[in-house]
């Protein structure tokens, strides 16, 4: 009987050993293939971020370039408004239309007189 329970126990143990070493190579192969799984999927997050970077490079260029643009512009601007100030007040230094027309009928009444004189 000794004999016949450490036949059974033997068998348990070697039919246990048995499922040990199928659960061990399932888990390994589910390993194996979340790790091929993580690997392909990590490859393609690097891509897409190099992606991104470059994107983000050449903006950042743009922006550069923007900004050299309207420092340029903003300058261009400084010298227009210094030349409309220079003009505005040369304008007021001059006489308007209205005031020319009544310049222009003083003379007139002028030449009327001196012609009357004459």
């Amino acid at each position: 009987m000794a004999d016949d329970i450490r036949t059974i126990l033997d068998e348990y143990k070697e039919h246990t050993d048995t499922k040990i070493n199928e659960v061990k190579r399932h888990f390994d192969e589910k390993t194996e293939e979340t790790k091929r799984h993580f690997d392909v999927v990590a490859e393609d997050i690097k891509d897409k971020i190099e992606t991104v970077s470059e994107q983000v490079a050449t903006n950042s260029e743009d922006i550069t370039a923007l900004k050299t643009d309207v420092h340029a512009i903003k300058d261009d601007v400084e010298v227009i408004k210094l030349d409309i100030e220079f003009i505005k007040n040369d304008l007021k230094q001059k006489i308007s239309r209205d005031e020319f027309a009544v310049l222009e009928k003083r003379v007139s009444m002028m030449e009327i007189k001196f012609n009357k004189i004459r």
